[in-house]
């Protein structure tokens, strides 16, 4: 696909995680190594006709402290350099890799590059390390181009052999190299022999200049439901101070307890300004509010279908949405919506 002569630009970002780790000779413990070194430690790179730069964050951030103030961080690294580089990859840790990669779907506006994440199970310094192979590929994914433009405009995560929108991923499996599915969207590409993208799936690219966002409003939460879930257990969740918005992981296609007690808290909830977005517990398939009696008095009361979103997306698209000083009735649209691909046909 990349049919250019001139060399392309990637800026490298290192945030964190498994595959920035090696194992010091001496004392053989795992320490993260000098990515201003990266051609020495994956001597492979120098094959390609890319340029690479590299960006290390000071002090390496474990996936599980992962938060949005990295992700502000991020966006803003990359907006300030968007006119020097072809694409960004972003090496992350890979437990809060889809949360990240939605985030910065929704905090870089009519974006027109790659922004590849990905990371390892097992760290670059290892013999058996997935790392070398998911960073050299998601390099070569960064730096594609075909009639002078870049192959992939948009937010992706990239681990064994497989591209993905970001904002669609969820980390499956803790345990084998394949630890990210896009269950409810295809993939944007597949590496073997040959890279096969997928052009069908991307975003189209934007006509308008690259936004970036960097508001956003934490006071959100997560109630998934349980058989057996408790009246004081939501009404604690639903009176936490400063509360603005609620994700609800229900059954199924979207339903939820028929008990009067229920419906009538988050009605009461929604009269406060309270925000509900309703999302599957489901690893694939989609909310369908009304489809069963379970979930018909949601629709009634003001509760948002989530369609076919991923919890991940949700949080980072209310995250994002609530940082943007719009009214009530202004998220409830746009969270109806698609943005950045983050969701199919809302039902």
């Amino acid at each position: 696909m990349n049919s250019e002569n001139t060399q392309a630009t990637i800026l490298l970002i290192y945030t964190g995680g498994t595959i920035g780790m090696i194992r010091d000779s001496q004392t053989g413990l795992l320490k993260p190594f000098n990515f201003a070194r990266l051609l020495e430690e994956v001597p492979e790179l120098s094959k390609f006709n890319i340029k690479i730069d590299t960006y290390s964050f000071p002090e390496p951030i474990d996936s599980s402290d992962m938060h949005p103030g990295i992700w502000a961080e991020l966006a803003g690294i990359i907006g300030s350099r968007y006119a020097e580089y072809d694409g960004f990859v972003v090496l992350h840790g890979s437990d809060t890799m889809s949360y990240t990669a939605s985030a910065l779907s929704f905090m870089l506006e009519n974006l027109g590059k790659p922004v590849v994440l990905t990371g390892s199970q097992l760290p670059i310094g290892t013999i058996r390390t997935d790392g070398k192979e998911n960073l050299i590929t998601s390099i070569e994914i960064a730096a594609a181009r075909h009639n002078s433009l870049p192959v992939v405009p948009e937010v992706c995560v990239y681990f064994e052999y497989k591209l993905y929108r970001g904002n669609r991923t969820h980390k499956y499996n803790a345990e084998h190299f394949d630890a990210f599915h896009s269950p409810n969207y295809p993939a944007l590409a597949e590496a073997g022999v040959h890279i096969q993208f997928n052009t069908a799936a991307f975003l189209p690219m934007p006509a308008a200049a690259l936004r970036v966002h960097t508001a956003v409003n934490t006071n959100i939460a997560v109630l998934k439901l349980f058989p057996g879930i408790t009246p004081q257990l939501v009404q604690a969740v639903l009176h936490t101070p400063g509360l603005k918005a609620v994700i609800l992981e229900t059954f199924g296609s979207g339903n939820a307890t028929r008990q009067p007690w229920f419906a009538q808290m988050l009605e009461d909830a929604i009269q406060r300004g309270i925000i509900f977005l309703n999302i599957t517990q489901c690893a694939a398939g989609r909310v369908e509010q009304g489809r069963y009696e379970t979930s018909s008095a949601f629709a009634r009361i003001g509760v948002v279908g989530g369609s076919d979103m991923t919890t991940e997306a949700g949080v980072a698209k209310l995250m994002f949405l609530l940082g943007q000083n719009l009214s009530t009735e202004e998220i409830k649209a746009q969270l109806s919506v698609s943005l950045r691909g983050e969701l199919s046909q809302v039902i």
